[in-house]
């Protein structure tokens, strides 16, 4: 395949500005962006699917630009549940450092990154509405998806602007540094073609953008930081054991979307793993597979094989697999059993979690709990956490923050 059928094949193209983009990506090699406001001083697994993205377009030679907005990130973007918090400019200086390093990493070096702070901190606002103002009419950004739903519950007007400073972004990155095509999740399709606008309005020339689809989870929730499930990239405040054990517990119905969104593994590997999945889903390969590749991509070989080999040792025995999930709690110790295994979110009540410890249904760390008055305290943490086991096939690790 070329690459325009490999991004299609992953499902990885929802919306594109000009049909041209697949001969352009096919035939000639252009220098591209995608962007991030720094609202982190890591990025996540939301991000991770732009980023291998980029990594494909690399690949084929065209050139990456990661823009991050320094600028946009003092404002944010709007979002359909209301205003973003103000970041100070020190602490969005600490995001971008920490972003910087990440993103070089994972290139090895071979990208390039900018900040739109740098071109818009001496840009005065009478000057940018003469320049860039003029040429966008409201009614434009009315239309725009995320700007129409915010305004029977307002929108302010630092949002409402949003859309043209990330135009302009792509205008600057066009006159600058020969940027024709900017890729980004199907959330941010008003801010690029508001780009390729002023593109054509102000140049009179064609630049290109595509999206991706928003990558879900399996409750349908989009993965993320503002969705509370944010897995970071950053080893210190996410293990790669904790992300290796989140997608080695992949849905079925995902796996296969995941693999081919967050892996560089070919058509033919994936189609293998996907056969296996309908012939021998217990042996969960697919899973396996999708764990171990992110964890190679994000943090190298070393951690991959440390991560799963973690993952064989903790649960190869008394019947548990690789997919028994370890969570982590915020709690103090020295509560009640009944209490403890509210936390793990394996049962619907404390009467049920009472009537389970009574019946004889319960081990902790593979021994029979049976009064429901045994206190729960850091005796209890085993190789850094509690197992939990409820009836005989369901088992949770509970690590203590």
């Amino acid at each position: 395949m070329n690459l325009y059928e490999d991004l299609k094949w992953r499902g990885l193209i929802k919306d594109v500005s000009n049909p041209e983009l697949e001969r352009i990506l096919n035939e000639e090699k252009v220098t591209f962006y995608w962007g991030t406001d720094p609202t982190a001083d890591s990025l996540h697994i939301g991000h991770y699917s732009s980023l291998v993205t980029a990594k494909r377009l690399a690949a084929y030679g065209h050139k990456p630009i990661l823009l991050i907005g320094g600028a946009t990130g003092l404002i944010g973007d709007p979002r359909p549940s209301g205003e973003r918090e103000i970041i100070s400019k020190e602490t969005l200086d600490r995001y971008y450092e920490g972003i910087k390093k990440q993103v070089t990493n994972l290139f090895n070096g071979n990208i390039e990154l900018v900040n739109n702070y740098d071109w818009m901190k001496d840009y005065t606002f009478l000057d940018f509405l003469r320049d860039i103002g003029k040429h966008i009419n409201i009614n434009y950004m009315l239309n725009k998806d995320i700007i129409n739903r915010r305004l029977d519950s307002g929108i302010t007007y630092a949002e409402f602007s949003y859309t043209l400073i990330q135009g302009y972004d792509f205008l600057h990155l066009f006159k600058e540094k020969g940027v024709t095509l900017q890729a980004a999740g199907s959330d941010q399709w008003g801010n690029i073609t508001t780009g390729i606008e002023l593109i054509r309005k102000i140049e009179g020339k064609e630049a290109y953008g595509f999206t991706m689809p928003l990558i879900l989870d399996a409750t349908g929730k989009k993965i993320g930081k503002s969705e509370g499930n944010a897995l970071w990239i950053d080893k210190e405040k996410t293990s790669p054991f904790k992300i290796y054990q989140y997608f080695i517990n992949t849905d079925d119905s995902l796996v296969i979307h995941y693999l081919k969104v967050f892996t560089f593994l070919s058509k033919e590997e994936i189609e293998t793993l996907e056969q296996s999945l309908k012939t021998e889903p217990e042996k969960r390969l697919a899973q396996k597979a999708l764990a171990y590749e992110i964890i190679k991509d994000l943090h190298g070989v070393e951690e991959a094989d440390k991560a799963k080999k973690e993952s064989e040792d903790i649960f190869s025995s008394r019947g548990m697999t690789e997919s028994t999930e370890t969570i982590e709690v915020n709690s103090e110790l020295n509560i009640s059993i009944v209490d403890f295994l509210m936390l793990t979110e394996m049962f619907p009540s404390k009467s049920e979690a009472r009537r389970m410890v009574e019946q004889n249904a319960i081990s902790i760390n593979s021994e029979k709990i049976n009064d429901p008055k045994t206190i729960i305290d850091s005796s209890f943490i085993k190789d850094g956490g509690i197992l939990v086991q409820k009836g005989k096939k369901q088992f949770k690790k509970v690590v203590i923050k």
